[in-house]
């Protein structure tokens, strides 16, 4: 009798704006693998991949804001069950760090390419649990102990 092989699923989650757009470029992991997108609901994000309510931390609503995401976050990864938590930051992929990290899933950070100076809080925070902790910058590399410089995703 063989074994038969199990498709990795991948959630690949990130804020919108330049995270998303930067996230979008790993669209050839989703066909090789299997996976799915979440992204924060917004006037330029159309239908398609799961989506989250937009907060930032400066948001006074942050906190309620976060635990519906989390609620709903827990959710989706509930429904998909997924492998790897692949993200390019910020809040909105904070529940499925946390989920990864609690359900031993393998966590991948990539450092948004818009910070070549300084590091974002975001990756400051998920540094210490990434399986894989990417950065697109080779300065980048001096904020984190554990970056592999791999080029931007543009």
């Amino acid at each position: 009798m063989t074994k038969r092989k199990e498709r990795v699923k991948i959630c690949l989650v990130s804020s919108s704006g330049g995270h998303w757009e930067q996230l979008k470029k790993l669209k050839p992991l989703i066909d090789k693998y299997g996976g799915f997108y979440v992204t924060e609901r917004t006037p330029f994000v159309e239908d398609g991949p799961y989506l989250m309510v937009q907060t930032d931390l400066k948001d006074k609503l942050m906190p309620l804001k976060m635990l519906v995401n989390a609620v709903h976050a827990l959710a989706i990864w509930v429904k998909e069950r997924p492998d790897v938590v692949v993200t390019t930051g910020t809040m909105v992929a904070y529940p499925f760090y946390l989920l990864a990290v609690l359900l031993k899933k393998k966590f991948v950070f990539i450092e948004t390419f818009g910070r070549s100076n300084e590091p974002t809080v975001a990756g400051r925070l998920m540094q210490k649990h990434a399986d894989l902790f990417f950065v697109q910058w080779e300065s980048q590399k001096r904020f984190y102990d554990n970056a592999i410089y791999v080029g931007c995703l543009y």
